[in-house]
């Protein structure tokens, strides 16, 4: 790097280098995982005192882009997405495999989950979604997962009490053959899912803390509703995705077209 004659430290300037600098990143010059040069460095490249570059970095960890280890420097941050494929719900699994298990076979990677299951008064979104009456309880199955270490993705389930309490829905343990399989046991099997994906945004305090996030680390949230043959909403699932770790990956498929010339 050679030295410049300094600018001023003006906030469009300070932003002209975050840009630089994140697409220095973006064409691999710093690939993921590598350390950036130091504030002293970057300071005598871009000709800027080594407080704007301060800034130019608090920019760069706010987008996501780079993330700080104590004692060590500013590092850019490494994306190891988990495919996460919604329709693989109604796949068949193996037997005594749930959804996240079998999610994870296929990406030869270890995981873990805590799980916490409460009875709770529903907000509006899961109440009007179950098309609960007012006042009506619902049993909580809050899970976060784990992938290499880090917490990965919450996903919080809801359905009516009436219809699962006392069965093994409400188990604070793992259920192996998967708790969709006791919605089925107990008459009303997942056959039909309405999801909504709201694009990234930034988490709320109760998130971050959840999935100990960095600053500046987006999430995706999805709200998938089930319904049962009978066409009755019977569980809310609504599933935290961390931005930098996911990939949201769905498959759709053309049903032939019938013929109407043999109808009769």
């Amino acid at each position: 790097m050679q030295n410049q004659p300094r600018r001023n430290d003006t906030t469009p300037r300070v932003n002209e280098i975050a840009a630089d600098l994140r697409s220095r990143i973006d064409a691999s010059e710093f690939p993921p995982g590598t350390k950036l040069p130091s504030t002293r460095l970057l300071a005598a490249h871009y000709a800027i005192s080594e407080q704007a570059i301060a800034r130019v970095v608090a920019l760069l960890k706010a987008s996501g882009v780079v993330e700080g280890r104590q004692g060590a420097g500013v590092f850019v941050k490494k994306w190891e997405p988990l495919v996460y494929r919604p329709q693989s719900e109604f796949k068949r699994l193996p037997p005594n495999v749930d959804v996240f298990t079998n999610l994870l076979s296929g990406e030869d990677r270890d995981g873990s989950q805590t799980i916490a299951v409460s009875t709770e008064c529903p907000n509006e979104t899961v109440r009007a979604r179950l098309q609960l009456a007012e006042g009506e309880l619902v049993a909580v199955r809050r899970r976060t997962s784990f992938v290499d270490g880090e917490a990965y993705g919450t996903d919080d389930s809801f359905v009516a009490l009436r219809l699962v309490e006392g069965t093994e829905w409400m188990s604070q343990d793992t259920v192996e053959r998967g708790t969709n399989a006791v919605l089925a046991e107990v008459g009303h099997e997942l056959v039909k899912a309405l999801d909504e994906i709201y694009v990234p945004r930034m988490p709320t305090p109760a998130e971050i803390d959840r999935l100990a996030l960095s600053p500046g680390t987006p999430v995706a949230e999805l709200i998938s509703t089930g319904h049962d043959p009978e066409g009755k909403p019977i569980q809310v699932t609504v599933c935290l995705l961390r931005g930098d770790r996911h990939v949201i990956v769905y498959e759709r498929e053309k049903y032939p077209q019938r013929d109407e010339s043999t109808d009769t």
